[in-house]
């Protein structure tokens, strides 16, 4: 383990201490949810962004090591380890360095070299490489070769022939040679140019034209670029290749392989040489450095998906209303859902304006009325506008004290055709499953988003692309992360939200949704240690996370942890007098309050006593925005009513390293370039933007042919020319958005808890 925490600490600078204290926290099965909240002391009060990192290196570091004695104990048994490769495997930083070493020793089946070696050409090949006889003596040489043994595997029929194997087996051991390797690496993939041509299939202004013919070095490649040249090569439309430098790596291969004062034999050396590097070395190292290459662009990708899901995910609720959702087809009708303040399932109609507006808008106004509705939603749709003025003319001419808000529709119909909406709603059809669930997706984003797939919902790019199962391991991380930050009520989770609270499984989530409908509802935490297949660890790492509004247990409505209670009450008994029975919450702990003192006296972790101390005062603490009120335009119906330098309304709905992705009202999505986001220079979008965060945007340019729309959220974007120098002075996402719950509690917790923009918008 030793060795493990020194490379650790060496790729980290996390403190020995800490990290010897995470691995260790880790292999006792601990989640990273309960790390993170519990385990400040040992960790140095690490985020779990922090500690996902810390585990996946951690992860690596161990595959490393596994790797390095599996090879050790093959080579042993190949009896071929000698001190030099021991020393050279041990010291190897990376699991591609490690295999460059134990390359030239791997089992091969079927190559060149694998047929000449059993052809018993080994012999000729070490004299090829070895240079000290003239080429006329080698020639002779290779006659003594010649064997017919009846069987073509083993058979060698002519001079030339055996020459030729001869050379095969060179041209692998150049391909295989580690040094070789390492150095051709260094010295080209900096610089190596990847170019594409277009191919017969290539479509012409596809979304490939800039990249129809590109040359850019590899390494300087933008990974969103990367990636959609890797799928129009998957869909044929492009040839992508990397063109290393022959003559550069034939130079070094000469300096490694051809030995000082070679005879004239070393012209067929070379030629080996030459065959083993375009044949074979630098196809191979194409091979690898795309390989790379797509592992880095696909973690970035999913990097940004996985933000931008988080932060969906923790949207900002409206609760306490009673809603309606408006599917805006027009053509087909219109299709109504109602649910109460809680979520309830309460009606469903159609309409059809096209047909009858009157009646259309009387079947409207009837269970707005029926129904106390404060709350329309729109969807963001085909004829979003048009069911935006319906609405807001029938506001308006009845007086009616309720809003409405456009809303993305993604995911919806997802949802809505899967098992788990059927089972929700057996007996509606799926258009009205799918209204309901957009609906409650505005009153509680976090319980109802999870139950659609993220890569339904449209936050990502080159979702399909990348790695699917790294792509799911980590949208499974960052969707922990937010119920986790959150917290559930345990007596009102679906199991689809249980089953990412710490440690629950969806057996165990669906078990304790089973026992709540056994016993009505949970009056404390502990009766869940009753639910099947819930183990003490279990219950050790989840309770937190589950809360109980009025419980037996007071402190079971807190983030405080069970492990905790008895230190909480001997506190606040012992200092200021306050039994377990007179406590009332929220408890303001007081202002002259010593916690390093109290932290010593009653051997708390002063992380563990600030957060109690935050819990106390806020019992149900919700890192997530009060909910925002603002509104579009009313006037912009279609791309035909934009005006260049219009000022809109709008909400970011998607954001990649470049670009925002801006609705405005209209069915589609806008661009909003880097270089328009902000006054000041920006090196990445996340960096002053969130997912739905209002903007207020500048119509830029209208392209009615190609229905495009550019926009700027500058203040004055109408200026010739800005400053792209650096700025201290540039207001980040994370000075903007400090959560107003927590803002002033506790600065050291202002970078753990995340902050999210008003997800709608009210009219």
């Amino acid at each position: 383990m030793s060795h493990l925490v020194t490379k650790i600490v060496q790729k980290t600078g996390i403190e020995e201490t800490y990290v010897r204290s995470i691995i260790s926290l880790i292999r006792e099965g601990n989640t990273i949810p309960f790390i993170a909240r519990y385990r400040k002391e040992m960790t140095g009060g690490a985020t779990d962004e922090q500690l996902r990192d810390f585990e996946e290196l951690y992860a690596y570091q161990q595959k490393l090591i596994e790797r390095k004695d599996d090879i050790l104990r093959l080579m042993t048994e190949k009896d071929v380890l000698t001190d030099e490769l021991r020393a050279a495997i041990q010291d190897a930083q990376t699991l591609s360095a490690l295999e460059d070493i134990y390359r030239p020793y791997k089992d091969k089946k079927n190559t060149r070299a694998t047929k000449a070696i059993a052809k018993g050409l080994q012999p000729l090949a070490d004299i090829l490489l070895a240079c000290e006889i003239s080429s006329a003596e080698f020639a002779t040489l290779a006659e003594s070769y010649i064997v017919d043994s009846g069987d073509p595997k083993t058979s060698v029929t002519s001079q030339q022939e055996a020459i030729q194997w001869a050379m095969d087996i060179v041209a692998e051991i150049v391909a295989d040679h580690p040094e070789l390797r390492a150095q051709i690496k260094d010295t080209q993939q900096d610089t190596v140019p990847l170019t594409t041509t277009p191919t017969k299939h290539y479509q012409e202004h596809s979304v490939y034209e800039n990249y129809k013919e590109y040359t850019k070095p590899l390494s300087q490649m933008p990974n969103y670029a990367y990636l959609a040249i890797s799928r129009a090569e998957k869909e044929k439309q492009l040839r992508v290749k990397l063109s290393f430098s022959e003559a550069s790596s034939l130079t070094q291969a000469t300096k490694i392989l051809v030995p000082h004062g070679a005879s004239d034999l070393q012209e067929t050396l070379l030629l080996s040489l030459q065959e083993g590097i375009k044949r074979l070395l630098h196809p191979s190292l194409e091979r690898e450095l795309r390989s790379a290459k797509k592992e880095t662009s696909d973690r970035e990708a999913i990097d940004i998906f996985g933000q931008n899901v988080e932060e969906l995910l923790l949207g900002a609720p409206v609760r306490g209303k009673t809603m309606m959702w408006f599917d805006p087809a027009y053509r087909t009708g219109c299709k109504l859902a109602v649910i109460d303040h809680t979520g309830k399932y309460l009606a469903s109609d159609v309409i059809y304006p096209m047909k009858s507006l009157e009646t259309a808008q009387n079947k409207l106004l009837s269970l707005i009325q029926t129904h106390d509705i404060q709350l329309i939603c729109i969807g963001n749709g085909t004829a979003s506008r048009e069911s935006e003025q319906l609405v807001a003319d029938l506001i308006q001419a009845h007086s009616l004290d309720t809003k409405y808000l456009v809303v993305s529709e993604a995911g919806a119909s997802v949802y809505s055709a899967s098992k788990l909406a059927t089972a929700e709603y057996p007996d509606l059809d799926v258009t009205i499953r799918g209204a309901i669930n957009i609906a409650q997706r505005i009153q509680d984003p976090l319980s109802t988003y999870v139950k659609i797939d993220p890569k339904s919902l449209w936050v990502g790019q080159y979702q399909h692309d990348v790695d699917q199962k790294l792509l799911k391991e980590k949208l499974d991380n960052h969707i922990e992360n937010a119920v986790n930050r959150v917290g559930v009520d345990l007596n009102t989770a679906s199991a689809s939200l249980l089953q990412y609270i710490a440690w629950l499984s969806s057996k165990i989530a669906t078990n304790i949704v089973t026992h709540r409908e056994e016993i009505g509802t949970f009056a404390k935490r502990t009766q869940i240690k009753k639910v099947a297949w819930l183990w003490p660890k279990a219950f050790e790492q989840c309770a937190w996370f589950l809360r109980i509004a009025a419980a037996q247990e007071q402190l079971d409505s807190t983030g405080i942890h069970p492990e905790s209670y008895k230190t909480v009450y001997t506190i606040l008994k012992s200092e200021y007098n306050i039994s377990k029975k007179s406590l009332t919450l929220p408890y303001i702990w007081p202002a002259d309050a010593d916690l390093d003192h109290l932290a010593q006296t009653y051997d708390i972790g002063l992380h563990t006593l600030e957060d109690i101390v935050r819990e106390l005062a806020d019992p149900w603490l919700d890192p997530r925005e009060d909910f925002d009120e603002s509104g579009f335009k009313s006037d912009v119906l279609s791309i035909e009513d934009l005006k260049k330098w219009m000022k809109l309304k709008g909400i970011v709905r998607n954001i990649t390293d470049f670009w925002a992705f801006v609705d405005i009202g209209l069915k589609n999505d806008w661009l909003v370039h880097k270089s328009q986001i902000a006054d000041s220079y920006v090196s990445n979008v996340f960096d002053v933007v969130s997912i739905w965060e209002q903007l207020d945007v500048w119509v830029l340019d209208v392209d009615m042919e190609r229905s495009r729309v550019s926009l700027s959220a500058k203040t004055d974007p109408n200026k010739s020319s800005w400053s792209t120098k650096k700025s201290t002075a540039l207001t980040t996402k994370k000075a903007k958005t400090i959560n107003k719950k927590s803002a002033g509690k506790d600065k050291k917790s202002e970078s753990v808890w995340f902050q999210t923009k008003s997800q709608i918008v009210w009219k």
